[in-house]
């Protein structure tokens, strides 16, 4: 068990590095497979010592070994998170990890979760989700939710009308929004968003209360902001990230918190 932890966080690390430098190239147009790290200040070529997780940027004390500006925090910050989320994604896994079909979905997260992870930081940055990150995504969460369903006989249709409903909740919604505001109110990339963590959740139920906990964070993150007058009622607030965030909660925690509410509203 602690084995394995510690593979999962280490192998979060890098994805989170990864995370960091898909971003940036992504951004600045370049190729994000041949293209080789570099510092965004100077354009020195990075050497593999500058690159080691988290550990490169404390010993560099935060900035270039070659021209000595200072090295963003996001860059450590964005490791350690992908470096939690699949941890914490192992030891909370809905029922546990044990049988092919878990390892599958479990898989299938975590490559999925970095894609997540790059269209936060992206939409955080940028108010903008980029289609080179959701396609791909969407299609490792789609290939995963296909292997997994794949393996069911009699629950075979059942498992795909979750999915379905799933989507159409996750994603129609945002696409109901956008064309009566005629994309006043939300961006489409939302609802490309949903086509995603539609699939990651696959439940219907699960989709509306990740809409909901998403809801809630906007407005518990960003209503302090408003009251202080730092931010108006008509500033642009990117949703991209609070759908993300519910999402990895309601896929770990939201079968818990359905039975919850049931429990609380049944007499």
């Amino acid at each position: 068990m602690v084995i394995t932890l510690i593979i999962l966080a280490w192998l979060g690390l890098c994805a989170g590095s990864f995370v960091n430098a898909l971003v940036w190239r992504i951004k600045n147009n370049k190729d994000f497979v041949k293209s080789r790290s570099q510092c965004v200040h100077c354009g020195h070529e990075l050497a593999a010592i500058d690159l080691i997780p988290v550990l490169s940027w404390l010993l560099l004390r935060g900035r270039c070994r070659y021209c000595g500006k200072p090295i963003s925090q996001q860059y450590p910050i964005v490791e350690l998170i992908a470096a939690v989320t699949f941890v914490v994604s192992f030891i909370f896994w809905p029922g546990g990890v044990y049988g092919a079909g878990d390892w599958v979905l479990f898989v299938t997260w975590l490559l999925t979760s970095i894609g997540l992870l790059a269209l936060l930081i992206y939409d955080l940055k940028w108010m903008l989700l980029p289609n080179k990150i959701l396609y791909p995504t969407l299609l490792v969460a789609t290939a995963g939710r296909l292997i997994y369903i794949a393996s069911f006989d009699a629950r075979f249709l059942h498992a795909l009308l979750q999915w379905v409903l799933s989507v159409l909740v996750a994603s129609g919604i945002f696409w109901a929004i956008f064309m009566f505001s005629n994309g006043r109110w939300i961006g489409y990339g939302d609802v490309r968003l949903g086509l995603i963590t539609g699939t990651v959740l696959a439940d219907p139920q699960k989709a509306v209360l990740m809409i909901f906990l998403a809801s809630l964070l906007g407005t518990i993150l960003t209503l302090p902001a408003l009251l202080r007058g730092r931010k108006a009622i008509t500033t642009r607030i990117p949703f991209g990230p609070f759908l993300i965030a519910a999402t990895g909660l309601t896929l770990l925690f939201g079968s818990d918190l359905i039975e919850r509410y049931r429990r609380l509203i049944s007499p």
